[in-house]
């Protein structure tokens, strides 16, 4: 039969927070009174349940990842998946475990992440991209419980966040095909109410003015993310000349998608036409041709993440935000030979 930290208490003739102490090695405990429990604990084969370490601690050692919004978001799109991976390695290693949170109500209550970070006495929650926010996470967000967001910015009492600087990723585009004498580019972003998208679209607008670059209405499109909408897209921006000299998507997968339709147009890449996608994710490296990407840094922002949670659970530090530098990687779909040249 197991036994209970009660009986245990009751064996060593004391109370049950004193066991807990004793176990979790906290507060101001004799060593006469440590030394009587620890021998029944070793002669009983006594194994603390979970809710007997917390006791003392007030710490779960649990954390909440919540994958937030809409269908994009999903455990299919590897930029996430690199994301997640990162952080469960570094929070793992900071001693913690991990409990995923679905989007299926929480019981006939329907109560919302708040309660269920209070029915699993969770230390902190990591929520994971979304565009349009339930109500629920806005609560999360607006409550005492720690929060790290990646890729959504979150402003709560105990929250941070950790996203790419999406200005520059835009930036880094523009500027290398404008140096490359490249001056008519498209632009295939996610949802038109994406945040993240629009971010990335107003600062490719901004650029393109910037270096007095042409940019025509039917060159910008919406996708949502993935392949067949990169390929819609495309098929859109084909349907009426001229064509632009270069596509720069919102995604990867959007950027194949992209590439299949300029396939069945005969329409050759990087020849006539260059194309230049986002994440910088495992297949890009595998791709005819292989795509030319900007890489938003996956395993720093996992680890980011995961760091930040952790100093916020423990009061180490005040919420913030982090925006990582993304870097512009060139493969063959955006090989570019010329320069700059100056008209006289």
């Amino acid at each position: 039969m197991k036994l209970t930290i009660r009986e245990i208490a009751n064996m060593a003739g004391v109370s049950p927070g004193t066991v807990s102490k004793v176990i979790n090695k906290t507060g101001s405990i004799s060593p006469k009174t440590v030394k009587k429990v620890k021998k029944i604990i070793e002669e009983t084969g006594y194994h603390p349940s979970f809710s007997a370490k917390s006791l003392a601690t007030k710490k779960s050692n649990l954390i909440g990842l919540i994958y937030a919004g809409e269908v994009h978001v999903e455990f299919s799109h590897p930029f996430f998946n690199e994301v997640v991976n990162a952080f469960k390695n570094a929070i793992g290693k900071l001693g913690y475990d991990i409990l995923v949170f679905s989007n299926d109500k929480f019981n006939k209550m329907k109560e919302d992440y708040v309660a269920r970070c209070k029915h699993f006495h969770l230390d902190g929650c990591v929520i994971i991209a979304g565009e349009q926010l339930e109500e629920a996470v806005n609560q999360l967000d607006q409550s005492n419980v720690p929060c790290v967001g990646v890729d959504i910015e979150l402003k709560g009492p105990r929250s941070s966040y950790v996203s790419t600087d999406n200005a520059k990723v835009s930036g880094r585009v523009v500027e290398y095909l404008y140096l490359k004498s490249i001056k008519e580019v498209a632009f295939i972003g996610g949802p038109a109410d994406s945040i993240i998208s629009n971010l990335r679209k107003e600062a490719f607008i901004h650029f393109i003015n910037l270096f007095g670059m042409s940019v025509r209405s039917n060159w910008i499109q919406y996708g949502n993310y993935f392949e067949d909408s990169g390929y819609q897209a495309m098929k859109r921006i084909l349907a009426d000349k001229p064509y632009p000299e270069a596509v720069y998507t919102a995604s990867d997968m959007m950027a194949f998608g992209a590439l299949k339709a300029l396939k069945e147009e005969g329409i050759r890449v990087p020849e006539d036409m260059k194309l230049v996608g986002c994440d910088d994710i495992e297949a890009c490296r595998y791709s005819d041709p292989p795509l030319a990407t900007v890489k938003q840094d996956k395993d720093k922002m996992g680890k980011l993440a995961a760091y930040m949670l952790h100093d916020l659970i423990n009061g180490n530090t005040e919420p913030g935000s982090i925006l990582v530098d993304p870097k512009l990687v060139i493969r063959d779909s955006c090989v570019i030979e010329k320069d700059i040249t100056m008209s006289t």
